[in-house]
């Protein structure tokens, strides 16, 4: 399916002046009064689309959850992906659309504020039922049985959808008709709601270390303090700082890219050393004394990119990670934006280890038993050298298109 981001009218905290932002921007820096602002959801974003209803007309709001993101699945075949972008009812109703459609594309939204007039019905299904809703909708289109699912990547949200009672219902943003069913009627008494009780939250892009800027792109979960060598990225309330290193240098123009190595505690299945790597995954390797000693550790990028690329890039490191010592320090050649969080790097973790896991015929039986718990992790960035088409880092054996970078703007 074609993914898309929202386009999003909004007015900076500080000076008000209106700015359009993307589904996935975080960063906002104002260009009149220069004052930068990362956002911060409360679970979810919630945002309405625009209307046309006549000024005499009270609008009621309906509710939709929108998911946005990469669904894996492990079945005996294999793992399968797909992206999935889609939205559906927070609340059942027979008189209401089932989704918006592609309206969520097609138009501007704006974030939802107490101060906005109408009724909005409060929604029945929570956010972990909505994300349960899209995992059972798309199980049925992998290959059965489903032994494991994940999301990765997601962007949840709620989208209020406007209408009107005029002899029936109206939707008010083409203001026609979508039912004169006399009974849509009573819908404005019969749902509960009221002002939404919610606000955009936004935490100062000031370093918590030294008081410096952060800097980062628009979409970035991870700023960098430039003053003081450190490494931020947001909490609930307060940026957290972020543990980082980078493997040296090949080349004057290195591009480097960010990705998670993850220390994990896992049950149900040795796997606390290479060693045990090497066994799990029958790996064409001797093993070596050296590696008993040596700790395993899972990997996967830390930037977005297609599911397959992806799920191939963290496999590739998580078998062969780099032998070289990693140095404390952050690069200062160009840096691919670290835009995947930790926790979305750690939902790879099973759909990985499925993945690789030997002989394959044992991985249905053997999956459901094992839990993964993460322990430590570190942001890690390695050189690539630009080729024409790809970036290369041959110490790794590891490339990657330079146009599935650019794709991932969208996802």
């Amino acid at each position: 399916m074609k993914s898309s981001n929202l386009l999003i009218d909004y007015q900076c905290p500080q000076c008000g002046a209106p700015a359009v932002l993307a589904e996935t921007d975080r960063l906002f820096a104002c260009e009149f009064c220069r004052v930068k602002s990362y956002l911060l959801e409360s679970g979810y974003f919630r945002y309405r689309l625009p209307h046309k209803a006549p000024a005499d007309q009270e609008l009621i709001y309906f509710p939709y959850w929108r998911f946005r993101g990469m669904l894996f699945a492990y079945s005996p075949p294999g793992v399968a992906h797909r992206f999935v972008d889609v939205s559906h009812q927070a609340v059942p109703n027979p008189h209401f659309p089932v989704s918006v459609g592609l309206r969520s594309q097609a138009l501007k939204l704006q974030f939802v504020s107490p101060d906005l007039p109408g009724h909005f019905i409060h929604p029945t299904t929570n956010d972990r039922t909505a994300m349960k809703q899209v995992a059972q909708r798309f199980r049925q289109e992998f290959p059965a049985p489903v032994i494991h699912q994940a999301q990765v990547g997601e962007t949840l949200s709620m989208i209020y959808a406007p209408f009107y009672l005029r002899h029936g219902l109206i939707d008010a943003v083409l203001n026609t008709p979508v039912t004169r069913d006399p009974a849509a009627e009573r819908i404005r008494d019969e749902m509960p709601g009221g002002a939404p009780d919610w606000r955009i939250r936004f935490l100062p892009t000031l370093c918590p270390g030294c008081g410096w800027d952060l800097a980062g792109e628009r979409d970035a979960h991870v700023l960098t303090c430039r003053n003081c060598q450190t490494l931020w990225r947001p909490g609930r309330t307060k940026f957290k700082p972020v543990a980082y290193a980078q493997g040296p240098p090949r080349e004057a123009d290195n591009v480097y890219l960010p990705f998670w190595r993850i220390k994990t505690k896992i049950s149900g299945i040795a796997l606390q050393s290479y060693a045990d790597l090497v066994r799990a995954a029958n790996l064409p390797r001797a093993v070596q004394t050296a590696w008993e000693k040596q700790p395993f550790r899972f990997w996967a990028p830390a930037f977005k990119v297609r599911p397959g690329v992806l799920l191939r890039l963290a496999r590739a490191l998580t078998l062969a990670p780099p032998n070289t010592e990693l140095e404390a320090t952050i690069p200062t050649q160009e840096v691919q934006t670290a835009n995947l969080p930790v926790k979305e790097a750690l939902d790879t973790i099973k759909i990985n280890l499925a993945g690789f896991l030997r002989p394959a015929s044992r991985v249905p039986e053997l999956l459901p038993s094992i839990t993964v718990q993460a322990e430590k992790y570190l942001l890690v960035y390695l050189p690539f050298e630009r080729r024409h088409h790809d970036l290369v880092n041959p110490d790794l054996n590891l490339a990657i298109s330079k146009s599935h970078l650019r794709l991932a703007a969208n996802l």
